[in-house]
């Protein structure tokens, strides 16, 4: 069935094709490749958006790393946002450390900035962050933005490559557009 017939999702618009998205996932890993294959950096993948693209990402990159992961969301399977909650945090110690924050889409950018705040009060040295999408408005929270990114979006509720609508469409192979 195609994305675009699920119910849920009628009227889904395809924006990028799977072959768009992993040339995007070659930028993006070429381009942290260039500025951390010599940090040894933690990379955390933000759960649960951005597990399909630390999955793409991370293997990518072919210099020494560590993983892990944490868990921060405002929508809950909705498809507004309302207050930052943490649901698990990183065991890794990151004091001291060169962090890349490794989620799905930079949107308005309250969670990353919420997880960016928490990780430099825990003492990391850096924080950058890396998203398959960055969504283009107005919006965003003030002093936010992408150190890496795939593709730039127009301001619409996107779903597939880690982002959802209605806990739906995580693993549709390209991103989709929704009138919601």
């Amino acid at each position: 069935m195609p994305w675009e017939d699920v119910p849920e999702l009628k009227g889904a618009e395809l924006i990028f094709d799977a072959d768009a998205i992993e040339q995007a996932y070659d930028r993006i890993a070429a381009q942290i490749t260039s500025q951390y294959s010599d940090k040894r950096p933690l990379i955390l993948s933000v759960m649960i958006g951005g597990i399909i693209p630390a999955g793409q990402i991370v293997p990518r990159l072919d210099f020494p790393l560590e993983m892990d992961y944490l868990h921060a969301t405002r929508y809950r399977n909705e498809t507004r946002g309302g207050d930052l909650v943490w649901h698990a945090l990183p065991t890794s110690s990151f004091e001291d450390r060169d962090i890349i924050v490794i989620d799905d889409i930079l949107d308005e950018g309250f969670t990353l900035v919420g997880i960016i705040d928490a990780l430099k009060a825990g003492g990391a040295r850096s924080v950058a962050t890396a998203v398959l999408v960055n969504k283009i408005h107005e919006r965003k929270h003030e002093g936010i933005s992408a150190d890496f990114f795939g593709v730039e979006a127009p301001d619409r509720y996107l779903f597939g490559a880690g982002m959802d609508c209605k806990g739906l469409g995580r693993n549709a192979p390209g991103i989709y557009a929704i009138d919601v």
